[in-house]
């Protein structure tokens, strides 16, 4: 990477951590008094509902990585013209794609909440409002796409911070109208996230109308290019599809077999999972348009070593995360929701792995997402990935253990990453060896390190059991991690680099000081 380009990577993640830790605050808060607002039982019956409309999320979710991928190409070679009929293109596909979803989930999907969820009979009104309620939030969503992606193409990762904070600012505000709501509760909070969701969307386009030349509306015929596009979204869909399935599909599945209940316990697991996912959405978020823009400029060396980089960068940060909160979960989830969920600590401490699993990933997925050559890619790894459902139905009808879709998805995730490697050794002609040297010898000694000062400080008996052994026991694992990352994760340049980025942040804050 040349030093423009780490300083265009420092600066766009200091921005995004900024909106992060904000985002973050007011998510944990909010989860919290919506729960007590809602009660056990509707705080399910919105994540199920929810759950089902985001299964036909698949059709925007592939679009979404194709439309990030199409511009951030373009801006690569900047080819302003090609820019902005890339930019019209999938801007008229999200619109076929919102009146697809329309259509959708006002047939099967309002057929699978009306009869088959185990949704309580005195609720069951309630639940159909909101259900139509989130179809409009989420047409508006998806035709907001094109407009976001441009902005994360163009690296404007201030605007996308900026807004991000105005809309968990909004969220505060509407959970302090829910309490004060003398309506039902549970159609109260679906109409204040519509009018979020519109605000925020218009904010986004009036930007990039406003900003960026390209996001001019204009209409474009090329069949070519609609092709592309689409057949580049069609082999992802088939990728996004077994995502759904695996997220969103279990959801249900936990509805049919055990009830709301449970639905409230994966909705509390799936908030500690966006919270721990924001900080490296975060750094690859910053890092994945680069990663796309080397491959247009045919800079494969850079765009290995981005891909390197990040993947250990990726794990590292969600492994500092998850360490302190599966060693005290039962305490941080008691502390944080004051009531007692059933199977949440079980849930988040098997999703908080999974996820750590997942984080190596990301940056190969931008990889071969930059290639464009996804076709078996996709058919491969999205077969594998779809087998979460049929697999969890399965443990849930032989065994009713809630908790075996989590074992379950934690084995495919292992294999799925063995075979994003081995794609990507044909794609981009990634080494192997190099990859293990330099990726997974590090975070195997960083994690052997840590979670075996985890297992003595168990071992001897120390839990969290009030706030201040938790941030006791916190601040310790937090500084073995610390330490073990710098000794056994980075190489000798990278140490050099953080100090030298850190001396420099504090011989700037000393002549500040001094100026003033």
């Amino acid at each position: 990477m040349t030093d423009n380009t780490k300083q265009r990577l420092a600066k766009n993640t200091l921005f995004l951590y900024a909106r992060m830790l904000f985002s973050m605050a007011v998510s944990l808060y909010t989860s919290r008094v919506v729960l007590n607002a809602l009660g056990v039982s509707d705080y399910g019956i919105y994540n199920v509902v929810g759950g089902v409309l985001a299964l036909f999320g698949f059709f925007n979710s592939s679009m979404s990585v194709a439309s990030q991928r199409f511009l951030s190409f373009d801006l690569g070679t900047k080819n302003q013209a090609q820019l902005n009929k890339t930019f019209n293109v999938t801007l008229n596909i999200h619109i076929g794609i919102a009146l697809l979803v329309f259509i959708v989930a006002e047939t099967a999907g309002l057929w699978l909440v009306k009869d088959q969820l185990d949704l309580p009979a005195d609720r069951m009104e309630a639940a159909l409002f909101v259900y139509h309620f989130s179809i409009v939030s989420s047409m508006i969503s998806i035709t907001q796409t094109p407009f976001s992606a441009l902005i994360i193409a163009h690296e404007r990762m201030n605007i996308f911070a900026v807004v991000s904070i105005a809309e968990a600012s909004l969220k505060l505000v509407a959970v302090y109208l829910l309490q004060l709501s003398p309506f039902d509760k549970l159609k109260t909070y679906s109409v204040l996230l519509l009018l979020i969701t519109l605000f925020i969307s218009t904010v986004y386009k009036l930007y990039c109308v406003k900003k960026l030349d390209e996001s001019k509306f204009r209409l474009v015929l090329d069949k070519t290019l609609h092709r592309r596009i689409l057949s580049f979204s069609g082999w992802n869909l088939f990728g996004n599809i077994a995502g759904v399935a695996k997220g969103q599909g279990t959801n249900v599945l936990l509805n049919i077999f055990f009830g709301t209940i449970l639905n409230a316990a994966y909705g509390i697991m799936m908030q500690v999972q966006n919270a721990v996912n924001l900080f490296v959405n975060n750094f690859q978020m910053a890092v994945n348009p680069l990663i796309t823009k080397s491959y247009a400029t045919g800079d494969l060396v850079g765009m290995k070593k981005l891909v390197f980089h990040s993947a250990k960068i990726c794990y590292f940060v969600v492994f500092m995360l998850i360490c302190p909160i599966i060693y005290s979960v039962d305490f941080i989830l008691g502390w944080w929701l004051n009531q007692s969920v059933p199977y949440a600590a079980g849930f988040t401490t098997l999703t908080l792995i999974n996820l750590l699993i997942e984080s190596i990933s990301r940056p190969l997925i931008t990889a071969a997402m930059a290639t464009g050559n996804i076709k078996l890619y996709q058919i491969v790894l999205g077969s594998i990935l779809f087998l979460n459902l049929p697999l969890s139905y399965l443990a849930f009808k032989w065994f009713s253990l809630p908790t075996l879709f989590l074992h379950i998805a934690i084995a495919l995730s292992l294999v799925i990453l063995g075979l994003r490697l081995l794609f990507l050794v044909k794609l981009i002609h990634l080494d192997l060896l190099k990859f293990a040297k330099q990726v997974f010898i590090p975070i195997a000694g960083v994690s052997a390190l840590s979670v075996g000062v985890m297992y003595v400080i168990r071992t001897a008996g120390f839990t969290a059991d009030s706030f201040i052994e938790f941030v006791t026991i916190s601040t310790l694992l937090c500084t073995v991690n610390v330490a073990s990352i710098l000794l056994l994760g980075l190489k000798k340049t990278e140490r050099i680099m953080i100090w030298n980025l850190l001396n420099k942040k504090i011989k700037k804050k000393q002549a500040l000081n001094i100026t003033h």
